[in-house]
């Protein structure tokens, strides 16, 4: 005999029918408390209209002016890899020097160790980022027939692909929603008193929870600018920043 249909009123609030509240996770207490933060998600939108006000006036990221230029997903993967621990400066002009020379997977791969190690120079690591690239791109032919998959977990099976740079080229490379967190967004995420989290990789879990939707896209790059011209990691400008009235000024010592 078919066992009766459960009503509406028996099954567990917010999951599956059958599911019990007890079976699903909780959040880990340390996420409870990066997001109990002061800077509400309300107040976060007052400071991204802010930012986006005056960001026209700060010159764009190496990785956001690769993507201006021609939004290849690839070019963006890229770029991405050589401006870890690199300034935008010398990143844009490896960058630029080697698409110059070779700009798809399969060129790439056809430049010894050697010769992409001339054209990046002097990215941080250059000679790592070499063998990288190369090993990167002979993955993206073998295993994606040369293009750049747009799932974050794929991604992060290539080699030299972090979550920075996965969620990096997810946003920037193919507009699809994601949270890249580099220390410029983990350190001013928690400054404006958003989050409260100790790493980068909690920063972007509690992001993940409070951040409105709507604004992960866009929220690296504007964080990251901001965090170049004027949001310093010490000794920010608080005297001519865009957002002093809305900022909690969490751990600053000093200003200007």
């Amino acid at each position: 005999m078919a066992a009766p249909a459960r009503s509406r009123r028996d099954r567990p609030a917010g999951g599956a029918p059958g599911v019990s509240g007890a079976r699903r996770a909780k959040p880990p207490a340390w996420l409870a408390a990066a997001v109990r933060a002061p800077l509400s998600p309300g107040g976060i939108d007052d400071v991204i209209r802010a930012l986006r006000r005056a960001a026209p006036s700060w010159r764009p990221t190496a990785v956001a002016e690769v993507a201006a230029e021609e939004r290849d997903p690839f070019r963006v993967l890229v770029a991405c890899l050589l401006s870890l621990r690199t300034q935008d400066t010398t990143t844009r002009v490896a960058a630029r020097r080697l698409f110059g020379v070779a700009d798809s997977p399969a060129t790439i791969v056809g430049l010894s160790p050697r010769r992409i190690e001339e054209l990046i120079f002097p990215v941080g690591f250059y000679r790592t980022k070499a063998r990288t690239l190369r090993a990167l791109c002979r993955q993206l032919l073998d295993r994606f027939a040369g293009r750049v998959p747009a799932e974050l977990d794929t991604l992060l099976t290539l080699p030299g692909v972090g979550r920075k740079t996965a969620n990096l080229v997810v946003t920037v490379g193919f507009g699809k929603p994601g949270i890249c967190v580099d220390t410029h967004v983990h350190r001013i995420s928690n400054r404006l008193g958003f989050v409260r989290a100790a790493t980068p990789e909690r920063t972007e879990l509690a992001l993940r929870a409070k951040l409105p939707p709507r604004h992960w896209i866009g929220y690296n790059d504007l964080l990251v600018a901001f965090g170049q011209n004027v949001c310093r990691p010490l000794s920010p400008h608080c005297s001519r920043c865009p957002v002093a009235e809305l900022c909690h000024r969490v751990g600053v010592a000093r200003a200007r």
